[in-house]
């Protein structure tokens, strides 16, 4: 089920010059080898965000091979910085070595682990939270990311509409994919139920999910209005 027209998708990809340079040769790579990284609107999106917000402190969940992350640290000033968090071997080391071919290892941190355990750790404060994960540990990970996340900053969530499968009926999805259907629902619910968010959702690449913190204490909402099969 596509998200968008596939026409209207593709008259909008072609509006988009190329990534420049190297990040943009990285962006390729990923794309062509089949590593889950960021599609090109997504990636515009993120610079648009990144020009209005000017955030200084970024902090990503799922790192890959690391070019999201590098993408964000080239839009920043000289003085901000991108924490970034992966837990898989494989792609932490393909990550670090893309840092070091692109000289961002001053601008970017990268923490390897699990990000439910390590996001528990974290005391800095951030201006920008970009989530693309495991998609079914998006609600896990909102309490902690609303925690770090400093007022007026924003959380913006990949993948959110599933390949359409968000809109089907619990019966219809398959078994195996029935926790990420169940929690990214939860998710996507509790941050526009939730007093102290702003939020929007944006059909572009695979569904992108924005909201803004406008309050310092945020008391999730945890109705869905939902019942699910066991």
């Amino acid at each position: 089920m596509n998200i968008l027209n596939n026409d209207v998708k593709k008259y909008i990809n072609n509006l988009y010059e190329d990534i420049d340079g190297e990040i943009g040769e990285l962006h390729e790579y990923g794309f062509n080898n089949d590593f889950p990284i960021i599609p090109k609107e997504t990636a515009r999106f993120l610079a648009t965000i990144i020009s209005i917000k000017k955030p200084k402190q970024i902090l990503e969940i799922g790192c890959c091979i690391g070019f999201s992350s590098s993408f964000m640290a080239s839009l920043i000033d000289e003085d901000g910085h991108v924490t970034t968090i992966e837990r898989f071997d494989l792609m932490i080391g393909k990550a670090k070595k893309n840092f070091e071919k692109l000289n961002m290892n001053n601008k970017i941190t990268l923490l390897e682990g699990n990000a439910t355990n390590i996001l528990k750790t974290l005391n800095d404060r951030y201006d920008l939270i970009f989530i693309d994960a495991a998609k079914s540990q998006y609600i896990n990970f909102l309490p902690e990311c609303l925690r770090l996340l400093n007022v007026g900053g924003v959380i913006i969530a990949d993948n959110v509409l599933q390949n359409g499968d968000i809109v089907k009926d619990f019966e219809e999805i398959e078994k195996r994919h029935r926790t990420i259907y169940r929690n990214m629902r939860k998710f996507l619910h509790t941050i526009t139920h939730t007093e102290g968010l702003e939020s929007t959702i944006i059909p572009i690449g695979d569904g992108v999910a924005m909201c803004t913190k406008t309050k310092e204490i945020v008391n999730l909402s945890n109705e869905t209005g939902e019942n699910y099969e066991q």
